[in-house]
């Protein structure tokens, strides 16, 4: 039987660990030919020795699978150019791009400094239009495209001492919108089949072990970050040719769906109103719709939370 990404290229950025190493693996079992990204750097963006790349290659290699690794940097427009290439040159084209590649830089904002702020959105933000903008030459050529971005509840919802992962984050979700209606059906571009969407995971990472209060923490069966991976190639594949501008999440062993945001409530008079009738009609109007910033807390939380505090 044919699999569902047979014959597709794709490249995964960071994904020498954590999710990103789910996605990559799962999208070889699943037929496509992977660039394995990574740079080998700790969680804060800074260098280490380690070779995870290579490690992820060898995993899918026995597997059956086919993959090469790549060490270039997405956060520089050049740097990136090299990631898609090294596709291009391997297997003459690119289908599939997760922008996955992330660090971490926590700090209350009072305490942020620029360098913190710059690093962070320049790995997500900056890495996401960089890859992107390589590859979508390529696609439109070959009509056929995936563009997965990789964000997170911290941008959709916010989450205290991430300010930079967060805007991050919520700007990478403002471009897979306008990737996604760029390439619609029906518009100029939507001839080539080329779609956006993005993936707000879940699961116990590098990433999320460095937090306070994470530390040493078991990996409970439902926080595996290998539970992602499955949406993504679905997404990724021919039968999700309708599936476009979405943004999934996983919360246990559930995969779900976010509602963009759109008009909950409205408060209308004629001829406009001045600040004092909003504050005397505001409450009526939009009190019971007003949302609560932060990511929901589950008692997983708390508990972590509660050993942090401890320390």
């Amino acid at each position: 039987m044919t699999k569902l990404l047979e014959g597709k290229v794709a490249v995964v950025t960071g994904s020498g660990r954590g999710i990103g190493r789910g996605i990559a693996i799962d999208l070889a079992k699943n037929g496509a030919k992977v660039v394995v990204n990574d740079v080998g750097c700790a969680t804060d963006g800074r260098g280490t020795d380690a070779d995870p790349a290579a490690q992820v290659c060898k995993e899918i290699a026995a597997l059956g699978g086919e993959a090469i690794p790549n060490y270039d940097s997405v956060a520089e427009f050049d740097s990136a150019e090299k990631i898609i290439k090294a596709a291009v040159d391997k297997w003459g084209k690119i289908d599939v791009v997760v922008n996955n590649a992330g660090i971490l830089r926590d700090k209350s904002f009072a305490n942020m400094g620029p360098d913190d702020f710059e690093a962070v959105l320049k790995v997500h933000l900056y890495g996401g239009f960089n890859c992107t903008r390589h590859a979508l030459p390529i696609m439109k050529e070959n009509k056929y495209g995936r563009i997965i971005n990789i964000v997170s509840s911290a941008g959709l919802r916010g989450n205290f001492g991430q300010a930079n992962y967060g805007a991050a984050k919520a700007g990478l979700m403002g471009l897979t919108f306008v990737l996604a209606v760029e390439h619609m059906k029906g518009n100029a571009e939507g001839k080539y089949s080329i779609t956006a969407n993005a993936l707000a995971p879940a699961g116990m990472t590098r990433m999320v072990g460095s937090m306070p209060g994470m530390e040493g923490r078991p990996v409970p069966p439902e926080m595996n970050p290998d539970l992602n991976a499955p949406i993504v190639s679905f997404v990724a594949s021919e039968k999700a040719a309708h599936v476009n501008g979405q943004v999934f999440g996983r919360r246990g062993y559930a995969f779900t769906l976010f509602q963009t945001p759109k008009p909950l409530a409205a408060m209308y008079k004629e001829g406009g109103w001045t600040a004092e009738e909003i504050a005397k009609n505001f409450d009526a109007a939009f009190f019971e719709h007003l949302s609560v910033p932060g990511i929901p807390v589950t008692p997983a939380m708390k508990a972590a939370a509660a050993a942090a505090q401890k320390k």
